[in-house]
């Protein structure tokens, strides 16, 4: 059997660790926004990509924002 010390060089601390809500909304360049942008980014790519399967037709054309031929010069 070995003898364990009772006490160490390195105190043992019972506090826990914060760690830092990566889903709370924080104002600023903060690794949140980031994920929220990328939240947001996919929410407009399927809302973009649901406008085209419906639609039948591209995402700017469905807004107008792009003609589908080019107008002859006069």
């Amino acid at each position: 059997m070995t003898n364990i010390p009772k006490e160490t060089s390195t105190p043992i601390l019972d506090t826990p660790t914060v760690q830092e809500d990566r889903n709370r909304w924080r104002w600023g360049f903060t690794p949140q926004a980031e994920n929220w942008n990328g939240r947001f980014a996919m929410i407009g790519f399927v809302a973009a990509l649901l406008t085209e399967l419906a639609s039948n037709q591209g995402f700017l054309h469905y807004w107008n924002l792009v003609q589908t031929a080019i107008p002859p010069i006069q």
